[in-house]
């Protein structure tokens, strides 16, 4: 007969319920965790790791584009599909299996099936009822839908559909310019096909600061990417083979054919079928409300992730995870998360990368601030790459030289982005970074610049 009693159940094996349970049994609780379909979650399965298998795919052909830069030849370049499709798959399938074996090693019970709740302490799954004291949810969220703008598998896609298509468009339409739409514009873009980016804000990638977006535009419209901003998607008609809609942009109104679409509207949570009417966990706009350490409004029960609300990061649900069990270990020193802490990359060509207060944001607060900026063609490193497009921008408190935020376009900002995180983390000022060796050659160099460009020290510009 199957053990049903716990310390603490994980309902959600994604990036952030399978951490909060094995940081649980870390702990010496009696864990268990429950999912309904793939270890991982959509990050693992559906979303950030296959994503990047793609789209190292794409990065290397497009470098193929341009070997004779590089004193280099070789023959028709070309695109397998099928081979590109099955090494992203591949790459899912084996951490997925990596996960499994870590839930194993630490002895965390996993649970086949869909969880509800009866109350607290209580979940059903199937014909077991299990208890615990401390109950997680990690349900996640799903790609969200809009009348008129609804995917149906085949012709409109989400980003599952997306990432295994058997055949590359010839004409391709994205509804949606955050991270998720970006980057698939960008691999879709690399292997030849035409992109048209709609976006109903003012401008790509809204949430970055607005030096950062206006360069990313640039680059993508210069890659071919047709950009249209302040735009108005009208319903999507889909025929035999193909998706009619009208765009209606600067005061302009196109009727247009697309091969494909695919919907990139953001998330909703998933928090549906889960039993929270048996509780009192409260729900807002599909996320469920908590405090700064993931408790619900039902004593017992936490939830974290995605369905917990923005930002949603693989990393900050990882996190969270770990925040709360700890909390509930009564582990000392344990604090709430900082979401000014919390970094945010787009994997696309170029790689654009944030950390804290955009300069705008930055100015709406009150400071009086100090921006640092440094152009990756001023980087010996960046050049020899044949990497000279990009920007390291910095933001700081005039006043007391805290770093604000750090916002960054180009080749290998999302590695690089992880130093100005670090330097939040410990309230370094501009006088540790500026007195922080740098290596030689190296792209981090232009962290250093850029701080120092702030003060009117930088030494290459």
């Amino acid at each position: 007969m199957a053990d049903t009693q716990f310390d603490l159940i994980v309902v959600g094996g994604g990036p952030g319920g399978y951490v909060a349970a094995i940081r649980s049994a870390q702990l010496g609780m009696k864990t268990a965790l429950i999912e309904r379909e793939h270890l991982g979650g959509i990050c693992l399965n559906w979303g950030c790791i296959p994503t990047k298998a793609l789209l190292r795919s794409a990065e290397i052909f497009r470098q193929l584009q341009h070997l004779d830069a590089y004193g280099l030849g070789a023959d028709n370049p070309r695109v397998d599909l099928a081979k590109v499709v099955k090494r992203s798959r591949g790459v899912a399938s084996q951490l997925s299996g990596g996960v499994k074996h870590l839930l194993k090693k630490n002895k965390v019970t996993v649970v086949d099936g869909h969880a509800k709740l009866e109350g607290a302490g209580k979940l059903r799954v199937g014909a077991d009822l299990y208890t615990a004291k401390h109950i997680i949810l990690a349900t996640g969220a799903r790609a969200r839908a809009l009348p008129g703008l609804q995917p149906d598998g085949k012709l409109i896609w989400t980003y599952k559909e997306a990432m295994v298509p058997a055949a590359l468009p010839k004409s391709l339409l994205v509804v949606g310019s955050g991270a998720i739409g970006i980057e698939f514009a960008s691999f879709y873009n690399a292997l030849g096909v035409k992109v048209t980016v709609a976006e109903v804000l003012d401008r790509v990638l809204p949430v970055e600061d607005e030096e950062i977006s206006a360069l990313a535009r640039k680059a993508f419209e210069k890659q071919g990417m047709r950009i249209l901003t302040g735009a108005k998607v009208g319903p999507l008609q889909a025929g035999a083979d193909s998706v009619t809609t009208t765009l209606e942009a600067g005061g302009k109104s196109e009727s247009l054919s697309f091969d494909r679409v695919i919907l990139a509207l953001g998330i909703v949570g998933n928090v549906e079928e889960i039993g929270l009417e048996t509780t009192r966990v409260k729900v807002e706009k599909t996320h469920i409300l908590t405090d700064d350490w993931c408790q619900t409004a039902e004593p017992g029960i936490y939830a974290i992730g995605d369905v917990a609300g923005a930002p949603w990061l693989a990393h900050k649900a990882s996190h969270e995870g770990v925040i709360c069990v700890e909390k509930i270990a009564g582990v000392p020193g344990v604090h709430p998360l900082d979401l000014r802490a919390i970094p945010g990359c787009t994997y696309a060509t170029p790689q654009v990368a944030s950390v804290g207060l955009t300069e705008a944001k930055a100015k709406a607060k009150g400071h009086q601030v100090r921006v640092g900026r440094f152009p990756f063609m001023g980087n010996g490193k960046a050049i020899a790459l044949g990497e000279p497009e990009g920007l390291v921008k910095t933001v700081f408190d005039a006043a007391t030289g805290e770093l604000l935020g750090a916002h960054m376009i180009g080749a290998e900002v999302t590695e690089m982005i992880q130093g100005y995180v670090v330097a939040r983390t410990l309230e370094t000022t501009e006088a540790e970074l500026m007195h922080t060796v740098f290596p030689h050659p190296t792209l981090s160099e232009m962290m250093h610049e850029s701080v120092l460009a702030a003060y009117g020290r930088a030494i290459h510009i």
